[in-house]
């Protein structure tokens, strides 16, 4: 079974992990460029790296992002050079961001340029940024516009969102490597991510969207409402993401990341601790799997994999969206 998995950061790396070792190079990952930045002089690709040091083993998996066992001793040499770098790069990471500023200003796609990184790493699950051309996600809050990084990491994500655009996203264009592999999967995989800032902007490029309505499609929830967030990373993410949602009326919890994704959604995969909000789910068209969501071991993340592949191949079977099953 080939199968798309599309996604942000840490969320979808916790997924796209167990995936991974069950299906190998029949995996193929779409990540969010939105997030993307420049800082420091450096193209910074947090999507991108924080699911490719997933893929190879190097992620730092306490804190979600960045390689495992790194060190900030530039940070701080720049501390100490008068710069304010709020933007955290540990002295590991900051090779992967070297080597991928210099291959783009020697004029490598950021789509080659992953694909090398990948393949120096030993990864067998191809990764695919969502586009090759420069997308920034902004964030419109009472005291100003500015980036999503910005919003989250700098400021906390502390104020109310108004309003959040894909500056670039018209001009851009999925790759020719993305759309061949939605068309040439079994099953599409949209993966617990913000499905705002991170599923959204991947959906806003042309062709994705009908590509996904030709293909047999699950969705996970990135919400969890009956569980709080355990630790201050998780609970700036939720502050963001229910932030995000209000700005465009939905309210921060799965009824309205089905809502948003009803005209792609097969199966929607609801976390256990949600589950007075299946009948209303399933009012909306898809049919509702209960399971633990929130992807804190490697046992549940394995589990939630096993069951998400045993769902796509019951679709497949079943052929119950007709739109692609009768094509």
């Amino acid at each position: 079974m080939k199968v798309v998995l599309l996604g942000g950061g840490i969320g979808c790396s916790r997924l796209a992990r167990p995936l991974a070792h069950r299906l190998g190079t029949n995996l193929t990952l779409v990540i969010n460029t939105g997030d993307d930045h420049w800082r420091y002089g450096l193209r910074i690709c947090p999507d991108l790296d924080t699911n490719v040091y997933a893929l190879a083993g190097l992620q730092d998996r306490e804190r979600g992002w960045g390689v495992a066992d790194d060190t900030f001793r530039a940070m701080d040499r720049l501390r100490l050079l008068g710069a304010t770098p709020w933007f955290s790069l540990g002295d590991l990471d900051l090779a992967m961001h070297l080597r991928r500023t210099a291959a783009l200003r020697e004029g490598t796609t950021l789509t080659a340029l992953t694909a090398e990184v990948t393949g120096a790493l030993g990864i067998g699950a191809t990764v695919l940024p969502m586009t090759d051309s420069e997308v920034e996600t902004r964030v419109t809050t009472p005291s100003g516009e500015r980036s999503f990084e910005e919003y989250l990491v700098r400021d906390g994500a502390v104020e109310p969102v108004e309003r959040v655009d894909y500056r670039g996203i018209e001009s851009a264009a999925a790759t020719p490597q993305v759309l061949e592999a939605i068309d040439g999967s079994d099953l599409v995989v949209i993966g617990p991510s913000n499905p705002v800032s991170s599923i959204g902007p991947i959906l806003a490029l042309d062709g994705v969207r009908a590509g996904i309505r030709r293909k047999p499609c699950i969705v996970v929830t990135s919400v969890v409402s009956g569980v709080g967030p355990v630790d201050e990373g998780e609970r700036r993410r939720a502050r963001s993401r229910a932030a995000q949602m209000r700005s465009v009326g939905l309210d921060h919890d799965s009824f309205s990341v089905a809502r948003l994704h009803r005209d792609l959604a097969d199966t929607f995969v609801l976390d256990v601790s949600d589950r007075d909000q299946a009948s209303a789910i399933e009012s909306l068209g898809p049919r509702v799997f209960p399971a633990v969501t929130i992807l804190d071991n490697d046992r549940v993340a394995d589990e939630l994999a096993a069951s998400v592949l045993d769902i796509g191949e019951g679709l497949i079977r079943m052929g119950t969206n007709c739109e692609w099953s009768c094509a």
